[in-house]
C-alpha cells in the first residue's frame, strides 16, 4: 500500500508528520476567501495532538467526545475597537482530525473546515450562527 509522503501505517491508522500536517493547516488557511483572510490579525494558528485534559474539563466534555480546534481570545464582535490585545490562539488537534479523516482528501477536508468553524468564533459568530452557514 503506497503512503503519501510524512505518513507511515501503524495498525492500520495513519500517522501523518508535524511538517505535513501544518503544510495542510497553511493550505486551508490558504484556501478561505480571501476577504476573510485578509482580516485575520494577530492570531496564531497552531496544533496540537490532543486537547488538554483542562480544556475538556472547561467543555464539559464526557470521555467519548473531543474537540478538533479550539478558538481562545477576544473574537473582533467584543473588541469595542480596541486593538491592544494579546494574540488570540486557534489550536487545531491532530489526533482527533486523524480520527475522523479515511484519506488526505478527506484530512485536508476535515482541517479546512475546523479551521473555517475556529475562524467563524473569532469573528464572534456562536455555534448556532456556525451551523446556519454550514
Amino acid at each position: 500500500m503506497a503512503h503519501a509522503p510524512g505518513f507511515a501505517t501503524i495498525q492500520c491508522v495513519e500517522i501523518i508528520s508535524d511538517d505535513l500536517f501544518q503544510e495542510l493547516i497553511d493550505q486551508a488557511f490558504d484556501s478561505l476567501p480571501k476577504m476573510h483572510r485578509d482580516r485575520v490579525q494577530n492570531v496564531a494558528i497552531l496544533f496540537a495532538d490532543e486537547p488538554t485534559p483542562e480544556q475538556l474539563y472547561e467543555f464539559e466534555l464526557r470521555h467519548d467526545q473531543t474537540l478538533l480546534g479550539l478558538y481562545q481570545g477576544i473574537p473582533l464582535s467584543r473588541r469595542q475597537g480596541q486593538v491592544s490585545f494579546y494574540p488570540d490562539r486557534i489550536t487545531l488537534f491532530k489526533l482527533p482530525l486523524l480520527s475522523q479523516a479515511h484519506d488526505v482528501p478527506s484530512l485536508r477536508e476535515a482541517i479546512r473546515h475546523t479551521l473555517w468553524h475556529e475562524i467563524a468564533h473569532y469573528y464572534g459568530l456562536n455555534h448556532d450562527q456556525i451551523r446556519d452557514l454550514e
